[in-house]
């Protein structure tokens, strides 16, 4: 459970610090990052029964694929 809590922090406040980031270049990344902690919340919180948080990572799992359309797969698409 440590591996997955530290994942969680890493990849979770890497996306926090990029997405503030006034260069749409590293900014754009702020998703992905999100994205990658994800299925360790999802698992954490499944598993502790926090029903709460497990709602609350699936909204964060919504808005980091938001991300991801917009600044990855529409711009590819779109091509």
């Amino acid at each position: 459970m440590a591996v997955e809590q530290l994942l969680i922090a890493v990849c979770g406040a890497l996306a926090a610090w990029l997405s503030q980031d006034t260069r749409r270049g590293r900014a754009r990344w702020a998703c992905l990052f999100g994205l990658a902690s994800q299925p360790f919340f999802l698992a954490a919180t499944w598993r502790a029964e926090q029903w709460g948080m497990f709602a609350l990572a699936l909204l964060y799992t919504a808005a980091w694929m938001r991300g991801a359309w917009a600044y990855w797969l529409a711009p590819a698409w779109r091509r």
